[in-house]
């Protein structure tokens, strides 16, 4: 494990949720989608949804960063976890979300990754998103 990308939370109102935090952070949106806003913190963010309508699925996860997604998705499904593509739910049922370090802008200082064992390569489209925001 690396760290962790994103939360997703699942609201009422997107709007409403946006006005509320707004009141507290200085709110800067990544993308919007109906029903879906993306606020930005820094090289991580915050997914709020609102449910769709019959979806018994719950859409509230975290996006767990790692080095090898494949490793860890065949450790899950080894150990039964309901999987699929990128995602699994533990025992419990949280859900996973499981994606590589290279290639999202989640970002860890040099000497972090060092001793982590990690290499921190990332891929144009991360360094492109990061230098965006200046984060590069």
């Amino acid at each position: 494990m690396v760290g962790i990308n994103h939360v997703a939370l699942e609201v009422g109102n997107v709007e409403e949720a946006l006005a509320f935090l707004s009141e507290m952070f200085d709110v800067r949106l990544r993308g919007r989608g109906p029903g879906r806003a993306f606020v930005d913190m820094g090289d991580q963010f915050l997914a709020l949804s609102e449910p769709a309508p019959g979806d018994g699925e719950a859409r509230r996860h975290f996006g767990l960063v790692v080095d090898d997604v494949a490793a860890v998705m065949a450790a899950a499904e080894r150990l039964g976890a309901v999987a699929g593509k990128n995602r699994f739910r533990d025992p419990w049922g949280n859900l996973f979300e499981i994606v590589a370090y290279a290639d999202v802008q989640f970002s860890k200082a040099e000497p972090v990754l060092r001793g982590m064992g990690i290499d921190g390569a990332k891929t144009e489209d991360a360094l492109r998103q990061l230098a965006d925001k200046g984060l590069a």
